[in-house]
């Protein structure tokens, strides 16, 4: 390696909004070819239970600047973009005008509209746009993709996808709130199984047809949807369903998780990206202790590697903004009761 491909990566996290913003941070401080800063402006006025800004910087002992200007005057190589939703179009076109290379937390946007104003941002900085879609680095995807591709299931007929898991009512309430989040659960998990099927299918959709409901946590008061069911069709027949409910308990003892199984003409396949696990009882209840391969580690270092060689990572913002106009039509759908084409 030379001397500027060896040199560190200097990257900014921009928000802690987001839960992932954590781990983030953790494994970035992990590679010696990293270094890396934070910043959480709207930390002090959250009113989220878990610690925000200079607290929480503190305790995953990185550096903190008070403001995005201020990190972006830092001169990052890269930022990672975790704020609530709604502001993701507004840290990207900053961090796109600082000629920053940018991972944007999923969805990209709220509407499609920003989605794309976001892409013109970064084709005009001629700067790198990925989202963050984690799950399409699992083993069991990739292996998926290739018995696909090697038409061991023949022709794809049908694939039917679940992002399930608990409502987020405790350190990140925002995800509830409309206003910052752009939805409920259709915002929340619609995106990671569309990518998947972005990138299984390779095609388009032609028309989705959406159902919610405020049934799962009523007692709560939340203002957006919490169970909902996708149907989405493609040009070449394929039917897919998202089952995106926030239908985990919150007693049990992990998060929720994801599947996909794909059904052909010569037979089928269902994987399980987050199951392994190992499982018990303890003083307080359940264990669940999950194992195998960091997703966020694989999806960062292709980020970095992307940085380093000058090229745009995938998922790229392309992803970004079809996955996010299926989100968008599935909210219309459920809204007016009547499928939306695309």
């Amino acid at each position: 390696m030379t001397g500027a491909e060896s040199a560190s990566i200097k990257v900014a996290v921009l928000s802690f909004a987001h839960g992932h913003a954590v781990g983030y941070v953790r494994y970035l401080k992990s590679r010696g070819d990293v270094e890396v800063i934070a910043c959480d402006p709207d930390g002090v006025r959250s009113p989220d239970a878990g610690p925000r800004g200079l607290e929480l910087a503190s305790q995953l002992g990185v550096g903190y600047l008070d403001s995005v200007e201020e990190a972006l005057a830092w001169g990052p190589d890269a930022v990672v973009v975790c704020s609530e939703n709604i502001k993701h179009r507004e840290l990207v076109e900053q961090a796109a005008a600082a000629g920053a290379q940018i991972l944007c937390e999923k969805p990209l946007a709220t509407t499609a509209a920003d989605a794309a104003a976001m892409l013109d941002a970064v084709e005009r900085a001629g700067v790198a746009l990925m989202v963050a879609y984690p799950v399409r680095f699992s083993p069991s995807f990739e292996d998926l993709k290739a018995q696909v591709r090697a038409g061991r299931l023949g022709d794809v007929l049908a694939v039917l996808g679940t992002n399930n898991g608990k409502i987020p009512l405790s350190d990140r309430r925002w995800f509830t709130d409309p206003a910052l989040s752009g939805g409920g659960c259709f915002v929340d998990h619609i995106v990671h199984c569309a990518d998947l099927l972005d990138s299984l299918l390779e095609q388009s959709a032609t028309s989705v047809r959406a159902v919610s409901n405020r049934i799962l946590h009523a007692e709560s008061g939340v203002e957006v949807e919490t169970g909902g069911l996708v149907t989405i069709t493609y040009p070449s027949g394929v039917i897919a369903t998202i089952d995106c409910s926030w239908s985990h308990p919150m007693s049990a003892p992990n998060w929720g998780g994801v599947t996909l199984e794909v059904v052909g003409t010569k037979g089928s396949i269902k994987i399980s990206p987050f199951a392994s696990h190992v499982d018990g009882y303890g003083a307080d209840g359940a264990i669940w202790l999950p194992y195998g391969p960091d997703l966020d580690a694989a999806m960062i270092d292709e980020f970095l590697d992307g940085v380093r060689e000058g090229r745009n990572p995938q998922p790229d913002g392309y992803v970004g903004l079809r996955t996010a106009a299926l989100m968008n039509a599935a909210q219309r759908s459920a809204l007016t009761g009547q499928p939306v084409a695309l």
